[in-house]
């Protein structure tokens, strides 16, 4: 018997590839060949050979998505035009069961020419709104998966939470490193975490910097994407990225401030960890970060301080808000029925693709 096929794409960011690394392990295990459809100078292409899995990868031309008018867009239409036909030749010698998208500009193209042939399209989408690659992708998609609950009936949306590790899953283990990072510490002070996405966030290096008595109070904890911040002194430990050490760095962290991007707050989500949503505007953004930091503060998961605000005095008095209110952040976070399993998303996914693949 011939081997099951499927075919990935998403890229553009770290979150449009997230879901498919995890996803792909589970495919390879059950004995399925893997594909993926991507820009080889994307991020996608690194996170894949980087990963180490065993998966063909397949590069298209691409052209980015603009809601503003732009000269750009109409080199770009060709670029897509180019990638779907390009998607085309490569779906159809592969004749993959199904194709699993995660979203970014890439994706669309493979999305268009995965239902031209026929091949089942399953879209997942992490944000409240949708950006404008999967508006355009849940015209083709046979299911699209949901992180949060649509409040406009669509009729092949499916609702299924953020897949994450819950936080019983989550390895509490101390890192060798953590000991030295925490004789910097007071143990008599809470410790905040500030962390902006895969990239860092600008907003929270600068308000660090412009702000060291914010270490008379607490403990800090900057993930920044910047290396040349990188440091440890009383009080104050900044490093650009981490691997092992952000589990440690989480379980030491008595709140978190972070952007708004779903990956990250429904992580803190499910390890119930309290945290300010500081999203980024519109000015900067479709507005998506807006839209998921409302919607955690509404079901009091969280609270949100605007870019705007962010001031020593404000956040000090959102954090002190929040520590008042721990209790009830933590048990509405305990309650939450939003998350699902990585192991409970692979078969339901599995099932969906048995049922409607080719």
């Amino acid at each position: 018997m011939s081997k099951k096929k499927i075919v990935f794409t998403g890229g553009g960011t770290v979150g449009h590839v997230t879901l498919n690394l995890i996803l792909i392990p589970k495919f390879l295990k059950d004995g399925w060949e893997v594909h993926y459809i991507g820009d080889k100078n994307g991020i996608e292409h690194d996170q894949i050979t980087q990963s180490g899995l065993e998966v063909t990868f397949h590069s298209i031309a691409t052209g980015k998505l603009r809601r503003y008018f732009s000269w750009q867009n109409m080199l770009d239409v060709f670029k897509v035009s180019w990638g779907v036909l390009q998607s085309l030749v490569i779906i159809a010698k592969i004749r993959p069961q199904a194709l699993f998208s995660k979203g970014g500009f890439v994706s669309v193209p493979p999305v268009i020419a995965a239902k031209t042939l026929g091949v089942p399209v399953f879209v997942h989408e992490s944000d409240l709104s949708m950006g404008l690659a999967n508006k355009i992708a849940y015209k083709f998609a046979t299911t699209m998966y949901t992180t949060f609950e649509q409040s406009s009936g669509l009729a092949k949306a499916k609702h299924v939470g953020a897949i994450t590790k819950v936080a019983k899953d989550l390895s509490t283990s101390l890192n060798p490193e953590i000991s030295n990072i925490q004789s910097q510490f007071d143990a008599d002070k809470k410790t905040l975490l500030f962390i902006g996405g895969s990239a860092g966030a600008k907003v929270f290096n600068d308000f660090i910097s412009a702000n060291p008595s914010l270490t008379d109070d607490f403990n800090v904890i900057n993930i920044s994407g910047d290396s040349s911040l990188d440091t440890l002194q009383k009080g104050l430990y900044r490093v650009a990225y981490v691997t092992d050490l952000y589990q440690p760095l989480m379980e030491m962290a008595d709140a978190v401030i972070t952007r708004g991007g779903s990956n990250t707050i429904f992580e803190l989500l499910a390890m119930q960890k309290l945290h300010i949503i500081v999203p980024l505007g519109k000015e900067a953004s479709r507005g998506d970060q807006l839209e998921n930091a409302a919607y955690f503060e509404k079901k009091g998961y969280a609270r949100q301080l605007s870019e705007s605000d962010l001031t020593l005095e404000n956040l000090q008095v959102e954090l002190a808000q929040l520590f008042a209110q721990e209790s009830h952040y933590k048990s509405k976070m305990a309650a939450t029925e939003e998350l699902q399993s990585q192991d409970d998303f692979y078969q339901l996914l599995n099932q969906e693709i048995s049922q409607k693949g080719k």
